[in-house]
């Protein structure tokens, strides 16, 4: 096997691969990192039945951990969608924050739809609203895109059951529950650091909103809403359960040894905790779309998690064969003492998320590149997990679909976006992990 600088001179030039071919010539992810594990594995000097054995570990222990729940955090997002849930918690945001805090209130609403449904389809619903409560209020679109958008990249990258973090969490072998605490905490001044921009930077940009309907008018459509109770439940008695999990594991054992102390363990495990947020989703089901939800809604929220799942998987194939190379011994001799801390992980997420455009290629690709490092680097892997996340905001741009998202739906041009947009989500990465450094001196 090769010395452990070639080794990690080898991983750099794994890493311009991978950003190359998705980031040039928009290849699958999945294909990039499964043909970047074979390749660096021979070239450090695995036997090649050796390689496939570990990116098959890599690939079927990365779904056994988070496959399950990543179906089930995508059903269940689907499910809030379809059901007008999204609208009733954005509603009762707005009742709490007041109409004329309109950019308050979608940063807001973004924090919260945003930990189970994907940023940019959570743009997409509550996109129609942000547009009305512009026109209503007489705000710029510019800070109302600005300000929603920030709002759901905060807890996008940072809280799970969001796919990116999840991986994370499951590569580096952090504890879930502690991972969601950190992750909401970091993801409030991110995302205030978002809404702030867009009051300070994006009101220099008057842009009309494209209003076809009135605030009152989108209401009306979707009928009566679901209840506001039911609409926030599948995201916080998930969140619940796994939190109930980290509390009765913890080494003092504050819930005993006994019968509890095992419920709070099966029922908090992410698997079942996600499982019954897609119970608790179900009842937001009005009766005669039960059809829709069992066949319809379900299968969309299956089809809509499989790129997500494979490219995931590739990276924890990816994440195995270094776990197999002399990395972790040669930053354990060189690099282990060096002042780095919590600003690798961040360094790498960020650079790989400018260079390639995806938060969760660069979140998944990340985590699989440190895994085997962090007994040496000596970091907690919780708040390892949120750094990367931190990382993986910083920058969006051309390269991501959730630019085109907020820019194309926001009648925003593409250089008022850069501008705005783009500029916003560097602030809102660099805050994140400023928060994640106040943190880490508690912890």
């Amino acid at each position: 096997m090769v010395s452990g600088g070639i080794a990690v001179l080898l991983l750099v030039l794994a890493v311009v691969v991978i950003i190359i071919l998705t980031g040039k010539f928009k290849v699958n992810a999945f294909l990039v990192l499964i043909g970047v594990a074979f390749f660096y594995g021979l070239a450090i000097g695995i036997p090649g039945l050796d390689v496939l054995k570990h990116i098959k570990n890599g690939f079927g222990g990365t779904l056994t951990k988070i496959g399950i729940v990543i179906v089930a955090g995508t059903i269940m997002g689907t499910i809030l969608e379809k059901t007008g849930a999204a609208l009733a918690m954005t509603q009762a945001i707005l009742k709490l924050v007041g109409k004329k805090r309109a950019p308050l209130a979608m940063n807001m609403a973004g924090y919260v739809v945003s930990i189970p449904v994907f940023c940019d389809s959570g743009y997409v619903i509550l996109n129609p609203l942000n547009k009305a409560l512009a026109k209503e209020s007489g705000t710029s679109m510019a800070v109302m895109a600005v300000a929603l958008a920030t709002g759901l990249y905060a807890t996008h990258v940072m809280v799970p059951p969001t796919p990116g973090p999840l991986a994370a969490a499951a590569a580096l072998s952090a504890d879930l529950g502690r991972v969601i605490i950190y992750g909401l905490i970091v993801a409030i001044p991110s995302a205030l650091a978002g809404l702030f921009w867009a009051l300070k930077v994006a009101k220099k940009y008057n842009i009309e909103p494209d209003v076809k309907e009135s605030y009152s008018e989108i209401v009306k459509k979707y009928g009566k809403l679901p209840n506001t109770f039911l609409s926030f439940l599948p995201i916080v008695l998930p969140l619940i359960l796994i939190f109930m999990k980290s509390i009765a594991e913890y080494p003092t054992a504050p819930f005993g040894t006994g019968g509890f102390k095992v419920f709070c363990s099966f029922i908090g495990d992410p698997v079942p905790a996600l499982i019954i947020g897609v119970f608790a989703a179900l009842l937001l089901v009005a009766k005669g779309s039960v059809g829709d939800a069992f066949n319809g809604w379900m299968s969309q929220g299956i089809k809509d998690s499989a790129i997500i799942l494979v490219i995931t998987a590739a990276g924890g194939s990816f994440g195995e064969v270094l776990g197999k190379s002399p990395l972790a011994d040669f930053i354990k001799t060189n690099m282990a003492n060096l002042p780095i801390g919590m600003l690798l992980p961040f360094i790498i997420s960020a650079a790989l998320k400018t260079a390639q455009g995806s938060s969760t290629v660069a979140i998944v690709t990340t985590a699989g590149i440190l895994a085997p490092m962090m007994a040496t680097l000596g970091l907690d892997p919780a708040l390892t997990a949120v750094a990367i996340g931190a990382g993986s905001m910083v920058v969006s741009h051309a390269n991501d679909s959730y630019f085109w998202v907020v820019s194309q739906f926001s009648n925003m041009p593409v250089n008022t976006a850069y501008k705005t947009y783009t500029s916003a989500t560097a602030v809102e990465g660099v805050v994140a992990f400023l928060a994640v450094l106040v943190l880490n001196i508690f912890i």
